[in-house]
């Protein structure tokens, strides 16, 4: 609805300037700081004043004289160079309120197809929560895009080729020790001991890395393939569980050995050998130099066998002819990867990807390492939240029962993680927190409240869809601030998903909840005046928040 509001703005101004014969320029909005100086904002007197040779404030003043007051406004006026629109309540309320169903928000169709990936751990052992911001930014990304028209497939590459998994086979095969011997409840847990005590038995002798090559070799000619892949099915079977902790689901699983089984790994060498870029020395490299890369990139290791980033040129290539956009989730230490992948897609006449990097979430006491046995796993970080969401509940509820604490708990504690780590923008370091992550005062958990709120006072209300607005109402300053906050849900979804920047939904949320709480709290509803037109009210905030909760993969509890 502020999309309509700003063309109707624009078309009014636009007459006026073909009235006075002015320049035709690009006319933007925003909003004023406060809402005295209006709803919409534009500058387009400082664009004209070189043009005219001009004072801007003189240029506002003549143009305000000529402007017919569009639609669904009450006023325009200049304040200084600025000329400010304020918005008709009485009417657009009525209009935007009637437009807002159990899809609001939702785009038209695009007719584009994106191939999202994120996640794509290695299956040495559970997820952690160096793993958790790729994964929930991932996965509110693809919602998003969803929502916002795009045709998305989520994917999980599995590396199920690197060094890692030789080792988790070097032990199967040498320590004495099945894999069930292992701690854990899962196999992700119990193959995460298992690469731990390799790296241990490893730097005690370092000899036994000529055996993990040898391991690397066999499989790619296609040996041993069973033990390879049984302890890679096994450990992402672990890894699902975690992810469905979350709520998070991948449309598909792609393992990277299929490009070497395929050809298509020797089909990218066959094809870099015909440029000019490609040296051997001991190693095929590509030489970057040319692209304002120092570093070359490596193809294959001395014995010929392909490494990870051959394989992944191939896994690009496979998406580059199966989708209109690639989106990949990385780490910002993959910079340098991606420069010399994209170099390499281009003279391979793929499609570049769109990288969305992240900065990495630390504990306060360190950085987190598989290898060396520290971190915190995504499976204790749930249990922690369920289980702090659960103390929370029993101190606020002593009505509810404990299958209906544990649902709650759950939809609490998932939806404050996501929430945590939506809430920033990746580009920022995040220090994980337990007490600011689950903190019920704030964040996801008063998001949730003001949906909880809301449910609770239209079923005491008997609110059904058939209420109308009755009389004259015009929304006070407290519902002006509801309505100005829904029109724009609609715009934040689009800039979200053309942006590919999650924590804008995050935060408009946040604003929504705040302004909700304080109309509760100051605007009665049930027996005032307008009745109808504040349950009404309630109602869109409700579906809103709820829309905007589910594309950051949170449930929506209808009592708290």
């Amino acid at each position: 609805m502020i999309r309509t509001l700003e063309d109707l703005a624009r078309r009014s101004l636009k007459k006026a300037l073909s009235t006075l014969n002015y320049p035709i320029v690009d006319i933007r909005f925003e909003e004023p700081p406060t809402p005295e100086l209006g709803d919409l904002a534009t500058t387009i007197s400082f664009e004209l004043a070189s043009k005219l040779k001009k004072n801007p404030v003189e240029i506002s003043k003549t143009i305000i004289g000529v402007v017919k007051l569009p639609p669904l406004f009450e006023k325009v006026e200049a304040k200084g160079p600025y000329i400010n629109f304020f918005i008709d309540y009485q009417n657009f309320s009525r209009k935007l309120l009637d437009s807002i169903d159990e899809d609001y928000g939702r785009l038209p169709e695009k007719g584009e197809k994106v191939i999202l990936e994120h996640t794509s751990a290695n299956p040495n052992g559970p997820l952690h929560i160096g793993h958790i911001r790729n994964a929930i930014i991932g996965d509110s990304l693809a919602r998003i895009l969803k929502f916002a028209g795009y045709n998305v497939e989520t994917h999980y590459y599995v590396n199920d080729m690197g060094r890692q998994i030789a080792m988790i086979v070097w032990g199967l095969l040498n320590l004495q020790k099945g894999l069930e011997d292992y701690p854990g409840d899962k196999w992700d847990h119990k193959i995460g001991r298992l690469y731990y005590e390799v790296n241990k038995y490893l730097e005690k002798n370092p000899r036994l890395k000529n055996e993990i090559d040898e391991l690397i070799r066999s499989y790619e000619k296609g040996e041993r393939e069973s033990i390879f892949q049984e302890a890679v099915e096994k450990c992402l079977e672990g890894i699902k569980k975690t992810l469905k902790g979350l709520y998070i689901k991948h449309d598909k699983f792609v393992w990277e050995s299929k490009f070497v089984r395929d050809g298509s790994v020797q089909n990218v060498l066959e094809k870099l050998k015909k440029t000019n870029y490609i040296k051997e020395d001991d190693v095929l490299y590509l030489d970057l130099e040319d692209f304002g890369i120092d570093k070359e990139l490596i193809l294959t290791r001395s014995d010929g066998t392909s490494l990870y980033s051959t394989r992944d040129l191939a896994y690009h290539l496979y998406k580059s002819n199966k989708c209109d956009i690639i989106i990949d989730i990385l780490g910002s230490d993959h910079k340098l990867a991606v420069k010399q992948l994209e170099a390499a897609i281009g003279l391979l006449g793929g499609k570049r990807p769109e990288v969305i990097f992240y900065e990495f979430i630390t504990l306060p006491e360190g950085s987190m390492s598989t290898r060396r046995g520290v971190f915190v796993s995504v499976d204790d970080l749930i249990d922690e939240a369920r289980s702090r969401a659960v103390k929370e509940i029993k101190k606020r509820r002593k009505d509810l029962k404990r299958e209906e604490i544990e649902d709650i708990a759950d939809k609490i504690g998932v939806g404050a993680i996501r929430y945590y780590i939506a809430r920033l923008s990746p580009e920022k370091h995040l220090v994980f927190k337990w007490d600011e992550a689950l903190n019920f005062e704030m964040g996801c958990a008063s998001i949730q409240y003001a949906h909880a709120r809301a449910c609770k006072l239209l079923k005491k209300a008997l609110f059904t869809d058939d209420v109308e607005i009755e009389g004259e109402w015009s929304p006070n300053e407290l519902e002006r601030d509801l309505i100005r906050l829904l029109a724009k849900f609609p715009g934040v979804v689009r800039e979200s998903a053309e942006n590919r920047r999650v924590h804008l939904i995050a935060q408009y949320l946040q604003e929504l909840a705040n302004a909700f709480h304080k109309f509760y709290k100051f605007s009665p509803v049930i027996g005032s005046e307008f009745e109808g037109a504040r349950l009404i009210l309630v109602d869109r905030v409700k579906k809103t928040i709820r829309n905007g909760l589910k594309l950051l993969g949170i449930e929506v509890p209808a009592t708290m």
